[in-house]
């Protein structure tokens, strides 16, 4: 979806062994045949584990379903073909919020077991069902379970759900649609809802003619049923998780090519936005098409249809033929997306359609190991985007979202990218940064390491061994060292065998690499390694440790949050004196490189292929400033990105002073490259926005002018047009937001005019994509303007216009407008509920609103979650964006304060400690370097 485990592992088949002890004596004792008397009342539930029992495997499903688009309702039933491995008389399985008015078990032949309808026991704790059959099922046997069930189609945004959409003549229409991962598929139907338990689907879906319905796979054919009724069969799906089935019924349009291995591809969306589909098409035969040569292996289904759902929580879903987006993911406008919205769009599809192969063909076993699914996807973003689109530079975003990762893994509160989750709320908090940011940079290290050939190879070799299962971890390392089962290796495959697979691996830098050794330290123990670095005469000394960002090597909890940490570090370094990329493998503390005598200056961890930060002590930070100013061109773009995010990241851990890190950022003046650029000013609009917060204007001020000043003759290069390279754009969007933000008179003068000229042409000027939003920001300032966006915010057809508009909104400095926003959200009519997470972020960073959108937070904390769902990224981005903003050890009171009035809730959640990790980051950070930053400005402004 659009983010190892030897401890896991370990655990998973200790509960399996568990699971055999437990049912055995769960087990009806009669004998194979004989009939047990039905005793409903006598009867109690029959598991007590989240996890179901191993020992019933369902093999194929028959699923009919009647939505009801007039009352939002529907009714359905399933057969399911069971395989039974041990005698029982249960069977347990998963449903939430189902009504099951019948249920019957049938042997091979479709004869019933029992002539009375069969007892269902419900556990709604664990969402479970339990049906007991009179007459024990016997193991090696297959049986077909039957049900009948009904529901209202959900509100929200998972299981089976209803959504609308306003046509252009006001009319309000309504579809049915569905979002099963990772736990949702048990509220459209009864089934084994685990990743591991892979069956065959065969759907049938009733409606009236009005409307149409989609699948995983192609319509085999249309029946009429009665009275005008149709029902649509789908062709039987090839074997994947639940969490892959979906179905929509919608009255939408499309648009249809083929790709050159003859794979029908189509969009749907609301039929007015049917113009908006056509770039989105082109995206997805590309990348088909690339990504069936990448992975050698051909895409297994008949079709792919893209949908662009109206109300959807998340940026997309893989389900396998029939992914769903959010309108911004999907379509594109070319009169008012910009080139960000552009690029947005063409990732999040390379995005699920990685996912056809990563995480649809090869499953992870369980939601421990997502990243499995989600890093992978997150990383083919950048490898399919870049081979189909070179214009769109892709690669120049990597780094940002390794950067993303740094920031979370460098708190205490982060966790193992391989960890436990059980229940469906810890499940649904596996979709983090570490999973998608982390996996993915962690993949991007070991591409690095091993070279593209042997990687891509390695991946290939994992997805044909493990197609239509499910894998873990180790199986990923044995395909990419070439290792393999002693069966494989016996016939003579070309792979070592498990025994071998320490000693003969990789031959690397001269040394025998044990990948799963290495890959364990990254993905098995959180956090991210710091590398100091000291020059002495001719060597480099490097030592390691966990870098952390809340506790400081004098703090007393220092040690113990240190201990036991160690990488196998895949260290890359460059120096004056040659343009090679040198590389050594640091697998212990301590460690010493020979650079020669005649070397100046060394960079480690190149281009950041790595995943770790380093440290140039005894005066190499200031070696680097030297480098940049003299000489920046010596490092490549992504090398100067690499360092002022280093010094930053160790100005905030108490490394570096801040004067140290902004005197570094000095040599921007000369920079041509967006991304250095952008990075630098990023870190200084970070320092501006906290401290706007604060109750310190003469800083602000100053720290403003400074930024204007220091970035003149960037800002004053910009065109307020859409002209340029993606780089040129991407920066004159940033650039001048920013200026407009710190009042620059030119830049507001500028925006006033372009708005005013947009307002009078009612509606048919469109304004350069590229700084629309600016231009709308500084107009929604007066009354008349804001009124006027909200107008047209309400009739735009665009989604990626209406988030500009969105974000423009919020930039109000008058609270009751902010008040009223917020409002809007939580209604769900003009601002839909989809966008109210995002919607109270906008407004948490604007100064006036930081504390009101705190505030609602608390007051409709209950109605939020019920909106959204406890571990769902909505929530984690509320808490984690709200608290952000907060800088002051009064606000950490209270934001504790609260998180202890909602004791029971937060508990279950580790975004509640990620919050207070922020927090308390921010408190520090101010504490150690507010009079540091005061007196290097004073002496700037001079």
């Amino acid at each position: 979806m659009a983010f190892v485990r030897l401890l896991a592992l370990f655990l998973f088949h200790m509960s399996l062994v568990g699971c055999q002890h437990t049912q055995t004596s769960q087990q009806a004792s009669s004998s194979p045949g004989e009939q047990t008397p039905l005793g409903t009342d006598s009867l109690s539930f029959p598991w007590s584990r989240l996890r179901l029992p191993r020992y019933i495997v369902p093999l194929h499903y028959r699923l009919l379903l009647h939505p009801n688009m007039t009352n939002l309702s529907f009714t359905g039933s399933v057969q399911i073909q069971i395989d039974v491995q041990n005698n029982t008389n249960w069977v347990v399985l998963h449903s939430k919020g189902l009504q099951i008015s019948k249920a019957t078990i049938l042997n091979e032949n479709f004869a019933h077991l029992s002539d009375q309808v069969l007892p269902v026991l419900h556990n709604p704790s664990h969402e479970q069902i339990g049906i007991f059959s009179p007459r024990v099922l016997s193991s090696g046997q297959k049986y077909f379970l039957y049900m009948e069930f009904g529901a209202e189609l959900a509100d929200g945004f998972y299981g089976f759900y209803k959504s609308t959409y306003r046509t252009s003549t006001g009319e309000t229409r309504t579809l049915a649609s569905t979002h099963f991962e990772p736990t949702s598929a048990r509220m459209a139907f009864p089934c084994f809802d685990e990743p591991v338990f892979k069956a065959n689907f065969s759907v049938r879906i009733r409606r009236s003619a009005e409307y149409i319905s989609l699948s995983n796979m192609p319509i085999v054919k249309t029946v009429e049923v009665n009275d005008g009724l149709l029902e649509d069969r789908f062709a039987a799906s090839v074997k994947m998780s639940t969490y892959l089935v979906a179905f929509v019924i919608s009255d939408f349009k499309s648009i249809t090519a083929t790709t050159s291995s003859g794979v029908q591809v189509s969009i749907y969306a609301v039929p007015q936005k049917w113009l908006q589909t056509h770039y989105a098409l082109e995206v997805a035969v590309k990348m088909l098409d690339f990504y069936e040569e990448y992975f050698n292996i051909r895409y297994p289904l008949p079709k792919q249809d893209l949908i662009a759902i109206p109300d959807f929580q998340s940026g997309a879903m893989e389900n396998w033929g029939l992914t769903t987006y959010r309108e911004t993911s999907l379509l594109f406008d070319p009169l008012t997306s910009s080139v960000s919205d552009k690029l947005w769009v063409t990732m999040v599809i390379g995005h699920e359609l990685a996912h056809q192969w990563f995480g649809n063909l090869v499953t992870m076993e369980w939601w421990n190991d997502i990243w499995l699914n989600e890093g992978f996807a997150r990383y083919m973003e950048y490898i399919s985007v870049e081979a189909t689109y070179p214009d769109l530079k892709v690669e120049e975003y990597l780094l940002h979202t390794c950067f993303a990762a740094v920031g979370h893994d460098s708190l205490n509160s982060s966790r193992p990218i391989s960890s436990p989750a059980e229940n469906p709320t810890q499940i649904k908090e596996m979709f983090d940064t570490v999973s998608y940011d982390k996996g993915a940079c962690v993949l991007h290290m070991l591409r690095h390491f091993l070279t593209d050939d042997v990687f891509q190879s390695g991946i290939v070799r994992y997805l044909r061994k493990y197609s239509y299962k499910n894998a873990h971890n180790q199986d990923l390392w044995d395909s990419l060292s070439n290792t393999c089962s002693e069966e494989d290796f016996i016939s003579g495959k070309h792979c070592y065998s498990s025994s071998q697979a320490a000693k003969n691996a990789y031959l690397f830098a001269g040394e025998h690499l044990n990948l799963t050794a290495m890959m364990n330290t990254w993905t098995l123990q959180k956090g991210i390694p710091v590398v100091s670095v000291t020059r002495k005469g001719p060597r480099l000394l490097l030592r390691q440790e966990r870098f952390l960002k809340t506790v400081l090597p004098s703090d007393p909890v220092w040690p113990t949050l240190q201990k036991g940490f160690l990488w196998h570090i895949p260290l890359t370094y460059k120096t004056d004196v040659s343009s090679t990329v040198h590389r050594h493998l640091m697998t212990t503390q301590t460690d010493s490189i020979h650079v020669g005598e005649d070397v100046s200056w060394v960079k480690v961890n190149s281009d950041m292929t790595g995943y770790y930060v380093v440290h140039y002590e005894d005066g190499g930070w200031d070696e680097m400033t030297k480098l940049l100013r003299e000489n920046h061109t010596a490092l490549s773009y992504k090398d100067r990105t690499h360092l002022i995010h280093n010094a930053f990241q160790l100005v905030t851990a108490g490394h570096l002073p801040v004067n140290k890190a902004l005197d570094l950022i000095g040599y921007l003046r000369l920079e041509k490259h967006t991304v250095p650029l952008l990075q630098g000013l990023g870190y200084l609009e970070y320092f501006y926005r906290m401290i706007e917060k604060r109750n310190e204007p003469e800083l602000s001020q100053n720290l403003g002018m400074y930024i204007l000043r220091f970035f003149r003759a960037v800002i004053d290069q910009q065109t307020w047009s859409d002209n340029g390279t993606v780089s040129e754009r991407r920066l004159r969007s940033e650039v001048l937001s920013l200026a407009c933000h710190l009042d620059d008179p030119p830049c507001l003068e500028r925006a006033r005019q372009s708005f005013k000229d947009w307002l009078q042409s009612n509606g048919t000027l469109n304004l350069p994509t590229d700084v629309a939003e600016t231009v709308f920001s500084v107009g929604a300032q007066d009354d008349h303007g804001w009124a006027s966006l909200l107008h047209t915010y309400n009739i735009s057809l665009s989604a990626a216009q209406k988030q500009k508009i969105l974000f423009a909104l919020t930039c109000s400095r008058n609270t009751s407008k902010l008040e009223r926003l917020l409002e809007l959200g939580l209604e769900g009519k003009v601002i839909r509920s989809q966008d109210l997470s995002s919607l109270i972020l906008m407004v948490a960073r604007n100064p006036q609103g930081h504390h009101l959108a705190w505030n609602f937070v608390k007051k409709n904390w209950d109605t939020l979650v019920e909106k959204f769902q406890l571990g769902s990224f909505c929530i984690r981005n509320i808490i984690i964006g709200t608290t952000g903003q907060f800088s002051s050890p009064e606000e950490l009171a209270e934001v504790q304060s609260f998180f202890e009035s909602i004791k029971e809730q937060a508990s279950q959640l580790r975004a509640t400690q990620v919050a207070l990790d922020n927090l308390q980051k921010n408190v520090r950070w101010v504490q150690r370097n507010l009079e540091t930053l005061r007196n290097w400005l004073n002496e700037q402004m001079k």
